[in-house]
Protein backbone atom coordinates (compact mmCIF):
# COMPACT_ATOMS: atom_id res chain seq x y z
CA UNK A 1 0.00 0.00 0.00
CA UNK A 2 3.38 2.01 0.27
CA UNK A 3 2.84 3.61 -3.47
CA UNK A 4 -0.76 4.21 -3.51
CA UNK A 5 -1.34 5.89 -0.17
CA UNK A 6 2.01 8.05 -1.03
CA UNK A 7 -0.03 9.09 -4.53
CA UNK A 8 -3.37 9.93 -2.38
CA UNK A 9 -0.54 12.14 -0.82
CA UNK A 10 0.89 13.77 -3.86
CA UNK A 11 -2.81 14.49 -4.83
CA UNK A 12 -3.81 15.93 -1.78
CA UNK A 13 -0.36 18.16 -2.55
CA UNK A 14 -1.70 19.01 -5.00
CA UNK A 15 -5.34 20.30 -4.44
CA UNK A 16 -3.40 22.36 -1.83
CA UNK A 17 -0.76 24.60 -4.38
CA UNK A 18 -3.90 24.92 -6.19
CA UNK A 19 -5.55 26.49 -3.39
CA UNK A 20 -2.83 28.46 -2.62
CA UNK A 21 -3.57 29.63 -6.16
CA UNK A 22 -0.10 27.72 -7.66
CA UNK A 23 -0.69 27.08 -11.21
CA UNK A 24 1.73 24.19 -11.21
CA UNK A 25 0.18 21.84 -13.40
CA UNK A 26 2.74 20.77 -15.60
CA UNK A 27 4.84 20.51 -12.90
CA UNK A 28 3.20 17.99 -10.79
CA UNK A 29 2.41 16.12 -14.38
CA UNK A 30 6.61 15.54 -15.01
CA UNK A 31 6.58 14.75 -10.90
CA UNK A 32 4.08 11.80 -12.21
CA UNK A 33 5.69 10.38 -15.19
CA UNK A 34 8.89 10.96 -13.14
CA UNK A 35 7.74 8.28 -10.42
CA UNK A 36 6.18 5.91 -12.76
CA UNK A 37 9.82 6.28 -14.34
CA UNK A 38 12.04 5.39 -11.14
CA UNK A 39 9.35 2.61 -10.43
CA UNK A 40 10.55 1.23 -13.80
CA UNK A 41 14.37 2.04 -12.96
CA UNK A 42 13.50 0.05 -9.32
CA UNK A 43 12.09 -3.01 -11.34
CA UNK A 44 14.47 -3.31 -14.26
CA UNK A 45 17.49 -3.21 -11.68
CA UNK A 46 16.07 -4.75 -8.42
CA UNK A 47 17.12 -1.90 -6.40
CA UNK A 48 15.58 -3.30 -3.75
CA UNK A 49 16.39 -6.93 -2.85
CA UNK A 50 12.75 -7.05 -1.51
CA UNK A 51 9.09 -6.39 -3.97
CA UNK A 52 9.22 -2.79 -2.42
CA UNK A 53 7.96 0.52 -4.18
CA UNK A 54 9.57 2.64 -1.79
CA UNK A 55 12.38 4.10 -4.32
CA UNK A 56 9.29 5.76 -5.94
CA UNK A 57 8.08 6.52 -2.76
CA UNK A 58 10.86 8.76 -1.84
CA UNK A 59 11.36 10.36 -4.65
CA UNK A 60 7.98 11.90 -4.67
CA UNK A 61 7.95 12.41 -0.98
CA UNK A 62 11.54 13.73 -1.08
CA UNK A 63 10.21 15.89 -4.54
CA UNK A 64 6.76 17.14 -2.76
CA UNK A 65 8.55 18.25 0.35
CA UNK A 66 11.02 20.81 -1.43
CA UNK A 67 7.90 22.14 -3.11
CA UNK A 68 9.62 25.24 -4.02
CA UNK A 69 11.49 23.07 -6.67
CA UNK A 70 8.34 23.00 -8.16
CA UNK A 71 8.25 27.03 -9.55
CA UNK A 72 9.44 26.11 -12.95
CA UNK A 73 9.35 23.11 -15.06
CA UNK A 74 13.44 23.24 -15.56
CA UNK A 75 13.78 21.22 -12.69
CA UNK A 76 11.20 18.25 -13.69
CA UNK A 77 12.80 17.77 -17.31
CA UNK A 78 16.11 18.04 -15.24
CA UNK A 79 14.81 14.90 -12.95
CA UNK A 80 13.26 12.87 -16.12
CA UNK A 81 16.42 13.43 -18.34
CA UNK A 82 18.68 11.94 -15.51
CA UNK A 83 16.18 9.00 -14.76
CA UNK A 84 15.51 7.85 -18.31
CA UNK A 85 19.33 8.26 -18.62
CA UNK A 86 19.94 5.51 -15.42
CA UNK A 87 17.13 3.55 -17.22
CA UNK A 88 19.23 3.32 -20.43
CA UNK A 89 22.65 3.23 -18.89
CA UNK A 90 22.06 0.64 -16.64
CA UNK A 91 21.26 -1.68 -19.45
CA UNK A 92 25.07 -1.07 -20.49
CA UNK A 93 26.76 -2.62 -17.21
CA UNK A 94 29.85 -4.68 -18.36
CA UNK A 95 29.63 -4.78 -21.92
CA UNK A 96 31.58 -2.69 -23.92
CA UNK A 97 29.98 -2.97 -27.24
CA UNK A 98 26.67 -1.63 -25.68
CA UNK A 99 27.48 1.51 -27.72
CA UNK A 100 23.73 1.99 -28.47
CA UNK A 101 22.52 1.70 -24.84
CA UNK A 102 25.48 4.74 -24.05
CA UNK A 103 24.58 6.89 -26.99
CA UNK A 104 20.08 6.56 -25.92
CA UNK A 105 21.92 7.85 -21.98
CA UNK A 106 24.16 10.45 -22.94
CA UNK A 107 21.62 11.69 -25.50
CA UNK A 108 18.63 11.80 -22.84
CA UNK A 109 21.09 13.69 -20.59
CA UNK A 110 21.96 16.22 -23.52
CA UNK A 111 17.95 16.61 -23.59
CA UNK A 112 17.83 17.48 -19.76
CA UNK A 113 21.01 20.16 -20.51
CA UNK A 114 18.20 22.34 -22.72
CA UNK A 115 16.43 23.12 -20.20
CA UNK A 116 18.93 23.02 -17.41
CA UNK A 117 22.74 23.32 -18.80
CA UNK A 118 24.58 22.98 -16.27
CA UNK A 119 23.38 19.55 -15.54
CA UNK A 120 26.75 18.87 -18.07
CA UNK A 121 29.27 19.70 -15.07
CA UNK A 122 28.63 15.94 -14.36
CA UNK A 123 29.39 14.82 -17.78
CA UNK A 124 33.43 13.94 -16.63
CA UNK A 125 31.97 12.19 -13.46
CA UNK A 126 29.54 9.95 -15.76
CA UNK A 127 32.74 8.93 -17.91
CA UNK A 128 34.24 8.03 -14.95
CA UNK A 129 31.68 5.83 -13.68
CA UNK A 130 30.81 4.54 -17.19
CA UNK A 131 34.32 3.02 -16.73
CA UNK A 132 34.70 2.12 -12.49
CA UNK A 133 30.95 1.21 -11.54
CA UNK A 134 29.20 0.41 -15.05
CA UNK A 135 32.62 -1.34 -16.23
CA UNK A 136 31.70 -0.57 -20.09
CA UNK A 137 33.90 2.33 -20.83
CA UNK A 138 36.14 1.83 -24.21
CA UNK A 139 36.80 3.71 -27.32
CA UNK A 140 33.40 2.96 -28.93
CA UNK A 141 31.16 3.81 -26.06
CA UNK A 142 33.13 6.85 -25.17
CA UNK A 143 32.31 7.89 -28.32
CA UNK A 144 28.61 6.96 -28.53
CA UNK A 145 28.54 8.93 -25.38
CA UNK A 146 29.98 11.99 -27.47
CA UNK A 147 26.72 11.53 -30.42
CA UNK A 148 24.46 11.24 -27.87
CA UNK A 149 25.46 14.51 -26.17
CA UNK A 150 25.69 16.40 -29.78
CA UNK A 151 22.84 14.89 -31.63
CA UNK A 152 19.96 16.96 -29.69
CA UNK A 153 21.70 20.20 -30.20
CA UNK A 154 22.21 19.22 -33.53
CA UNK A 155 18.17 19.39 -34.35
CA UNK A 156 18.42 22.65 -31.44
CA UNK A 157 21.09 24.45 -34.10
CA UNK A 158 18.40 23.72 -36.78
CA UNK A 159 15.67 25.35 -35.32
CA UNK A 160 18.16 28.20 -34.64
CA UNK A 161 19.45 28.52 -37.78
CA UNK A 162 15.75 28.38 -39.51
CA UNK A 163 14.21 30.84 -37.06
CA UNK A 164 16.80 32.99 -37.08
CA UNK A 165 17.84 32.64 -33.16
CA UNK A 166 21.73 32.27 -33.67
CA UNK A 167 22.83 33.99 -30.40
CA UNK A 168 20.55 31.03 -28.41
CA UNK A 169 23.83 28.83 -28.34
CA UNK A 170 25.94 31.46 -26.90
CA UNK A 171 23.58 32.30 -24.38
CA UNK A 172 22.78 28.87 -23.22
CA UNK A 173 26.69 27.71 -23.17
CA UNK A 174 27.70 31.12 -21.68
CA UNK A 175 25.78 29.56 -17.99
CA UNK A 176 28.63 26.79 -17.99
CA UNK A 177 31.52 29.55 -17.69
CA UNK A 178 29.26 31.62 -15.99
CA UNK A 179 27.37 29.50 -13.02
CA UNK A 180 27.10 32.57 -10.85
CA UNK A 181 29.09 33.47 -7.54
CA UNK A 182 30.89 30.66 -5.70
CA UNK A 183 30.30 29.76 -1.70
CA UNK A 184 27.70 32.89 -1.57
CA UNK A 185 25.09 30.95 0.43
CA UNK A 186 23.33 33.95 1.68
CA UNK A 187 21.76 33.81 -1.43
CA UNK A 188 19.86 30.80 -0.35
CA UNK A 189 16.56 31.50 2.00
CA UNK A 190 15.72 29.04 5.03
CA UNK A 191 13.32 26.90 2.97
CA UNK A 192 16.43 26.07 0.72
CA UNK A 193 18.67 26.06 3.68
CA UNK A 194 16.37 23.86 5.84
CA UNK A 195 16.00 21.15 2.60
CA UNK A 196 19.25 20.54 2.21
CA UNK A 197 19.97 19.60 5.58
CA UNK A 198 17.51 17.06 5.84
CA UNK A 199 18.43 15.88 2.83
CA UNK A 200 21.89 15.81 3.82
CA UNK A 201 20.83 14.12 7.23
CA UNK A 202 18.99 11.31 5.01
CA UNK A 203 21.45 11.12 2.28
CA UNK A 204 24.03 10.51 5.49
CA UNK A 205 21.63 7.28 6.51
CA UNK A 206 21.16 5.53 3.80
CA UNK A 207 24.27 5.90 2.47
CA UNK A 208 25.72 4.37 5.62
CA UNK A 209 23.43 1.64 6.12
CA UNK A 210 23.97 0.31 2.30
CA UNK A 211 28.10 0.10 3.06
CA UNK A 212 27.79 -1.56 6.31
CA UNK A 213 24.90 -4.34 4.88
CA UNK A 214 25.92 -4.17 1.07
CA UNK A 215 27.61 -7.28 1.43
CA UNK A 216 23.55 -8.81 1.29
CA UNK A 217 23.26 -7.31 -2.43
CA UNK A 218 24.41 -8.93 -5.66
CA UNK A 219 27.73 -7.41 -6.71
CA UNK A 220 25.72 -5.45 -9.85
CA UNK A 221 23.57 -3.71 -7.08
CA UNK A 222 26.89 -2.50 -4.69
CA UNK A 223 28.13 -1.22 -7.96
CA UNK A 224 24.92 0.93 -9.27
CA UNK A 225 24.61 2.19 -5.00
CA UNK A 226 28.24 3.22 -4.86
CA UNK A 227 27.34 5.18 -8.13
CA UNK A 228 24.26 6.76 -6.45
CA UNK A 229 26.26 7.41 -3.04
CA UNK A 230 29.05 9.02 -6.04
CA UNK A 231 26.48 11.21 -7.71
CA UNK A 232 24.58 12.56 -4.50
CA UNK A 233 27.75 13.84 -2.75
CA UNK A 234 28.18 15.67 -5.78
CA UNK A 235 25.11 17.07 -6.16
CA UNK A 236 25.34 18.28 -3.00
CA UNK A 237 28.88 19.66 -3.19
CA UNK A 238 27.56 21.50 -6.27
CA UNK A 239 24.52 23.50 -4.50
CA UNK A 240 27.14 24.63 -1.90
CA UNK A 241 29.87 25.89 -4.17
CA UNK A 242 27.14 27.15 -6.66
CA UNK A 243 24.25 28.05 -4.72
CA UNK A 244 22.97 30.16 -7.65
CA UNK A 245 22.10 26.66 -9.57
CA UNK A 246 20.79 25.05 -6.42
CA UNK A 247 17.28 24.03 -7.20
CA UNK A 248 18.94 22.91 -10.02
CA UNK A 249 21.12 20.51 -8.65
CA UNK A 250 18.84 19.52 -6.02
CA UNK A 251 16.28 17.97 -8.06
CA UNK A 252 18.87 15.95 -9.72
CA UNK A 253 20.20 14.80 -5.56
CA UNK A 254 16.72 13.89 -5.51
CA UNK A 255 16.93 11.46 -7.94
CA UNK A 256 19.69 9.59 -6.65
CA UNK A 257 18.77 9.53 -2.93
CA UNK A 258 15.78 8.23 -3.32
CA UNK A 259 17.22 4.59 -4.30
CA UNK A 260 19.34 5.36 -0.97
CA UNK A 261 16.93 6.06 1.08
CA UNK A 262 13.86 3.82 -0.37
CA UNK A 263 16.56 0.86 0.65
CA UNK A 264 16.95 1.71 4.13
CA UNK A 265 13.28 1.90 4.99
CA UNK A 266 12.22 -0.92 2.97
CA UNK A 267 14.99 -3.44 4.44
CA UNK A 268 15.37 -2.54 7.74
CA UNK A 269 12.99 -3.37 10.60
CA UNK A 270 14.44 -3.46 14.02
CA UNK A 271 13.09 -1.36 16.81
CA UNK A 272 15.41 1.50 15.77
CA UNK A 273 15.34 1.76 12.19
CA UNK A 274 10.86 1.60 12.78
CA UNK A 275 11.05 5.05 14.80
CA UNK A 276 13.55 6.53 12.37
CA UNK A 277 11.24 5.88 9.83
CA UNK A 278 7.89 7.48 11.75
CA UNK A 279 11.00 10.49 12.38
CA UNK A 280 11.40 10.42 8.66
CA UNK A 281 8.11 10.38 7.64
CA UNK A 282 6.82 13.28 9.91
CA UNK A 283 9.93 15.66 9.12
CA UNK A 284 9.20 15.25 5.70
CA UNK A 285 5.77 16.14 6.47
CA UNK A 286 6.72 18.78 8.50
CA UNK A 287 9.09 20.02 5.99
CA UNK A 288 6.47 20.27 3.45
CA UNK A 289 4.12 22.06 5.40
CA UNK A 290 7.02 25.01 5.78
CA UNK A 291 7.54 25.41 2.58
CA UNK A 292 4.44 25.43 1.06
CA UNK A 293 3.97 28.65 3.98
Amino acid sequence: MALPVTLIYMAGFMVIQVLLGHDTWLQMALLGISSLLMAELNNANALIRIYSRMVSCSFIVMTTAASFLLSSTNTGWAQMGLIVFFIFLLHAYQDGHAAGWVFYAFAALSLASIPFVNILYLVPLLWIILGTNIMALTPRTFLSSLLGLMVPYWFVGAYAVAFQHLDWFALHFQALAQPGPLFDLSILNDHQAMTFIFLMIITALGSIHFLIYSYQDKIRTRMIYEMFITLSISCMALMLVFPSLFNGFMSLAIVVIAPLIGHFLALTHSRLSNITFFVVIAAAFVLTVYNLL
